[in-house]
């Protein structure tokens, strides 16, 4: 399995998965030429992606896909109130819980907690081979850590420093109260707490995504999370950073 995440903040995100049989997009929230030019630079022809998986409705995770679905017809799996929540009309979709092909890869969706009717995490897997992607969501349900620990890579929501968040005057309070709700998105903190819990043995990557660039910075989430991670004698050093319209490196399982 190999994994780029294309683009990853509140302007869009995308992130592209390969199989031994499939080429996957996560999310297209930013445009399709972005994506079809990104793909490109890592040898991957847009024509080829045959599935999009969609996390929630929110416009930086599917502003792009009603373009890059007319033109290339991926299969897209979406739920039925994401679906009605876009207003996309996509006509190529799959509403499944849990996607098996062929035996070759199983894909599961994991029940998250935002501000939307419907939003999922991706839980995919192939023989030898698994990642976890989770971002957008206030919490994550204890009954999904049996599904999600040891995996070998988690690209994973590291979105605010509370801090920075709280003293943010461009930010009235009732927004700051919605992010960190259950119903907001995960920061510093939360993301190294579960991170923490989650990582294993099998665990070789983590990218922490989403980050919110008026209140956190790649130096306070790398930093929390080595502080967790040591406080735990966890020792783990391979963690980068997504960024918003910049491609991770090829993260090859």
């Amino acid at each position: 399995m190999k994994v780029c995440v294309l683009s990853s903040g509140s302007k869009g995100n995308c992130t592209y998965v390969e199989t031994n049989n499939h080429k996957i997009l996560i999310d297209i929230g930013t445009s399709s030429l972005y994506v079809e030019k990104s793909l490109k630079s890592i040898g991957v022809s847009p024509s080829d992606i045959d599935m999009i998986l969609v996390t929630h409705a929110h416009i930086d995770h599917v502003g792009g896909l009603k373009v890059f679905s007319k033109k290339y017809n991926p299969l897209v799996y979406i739920s039925d109130k994401i679906l009605k929540e876009s207003n996309l009309k996509i006509e190529n979709i799959s509403s499944n819980e849990v996607i098996e092909i062929n035996s070759d890869i199983i894909i599961k969706s994991i029940r998250l907690s935002h501000d939307v009717t419907d939003i999922r995490g991706y839980l995919i897997e192939e023989k030898g081979s698994s990642m976890v992607y989770i971002t957008d969501t206030g919490y994550i349900n204890e009954k999904n850590f049996e599904y999600i620990k040891n995996k070998n890579l988690y690209v994973f929501e590291s979105n605010h420093d509370v801090e920075m968040l709280m003293n943010n005057p461009k930010y009235p309070h009732h927004t700051k109260i919605r992010i960190l709700s259950d119903k907001g998105h995960l920061s510093n903190k939360d993301s190294a707490y579960y991170l923490s819990r989650l990582i294993g043995n099998n665990t070789k990557h983590i990218v922490l995504a989403h980050l919110s660039e008026q209140n956190n910075t790649e130096e306070l989430a790398l930093s929390t999370l080595n502080q967790t991670l040591e406080r735990k004698n966890i020792d783990f050093k391979n963690i980068i950073v997504a960024r918003q319209n910049e491609m991770t490196e090829l993260i090859e399982l």
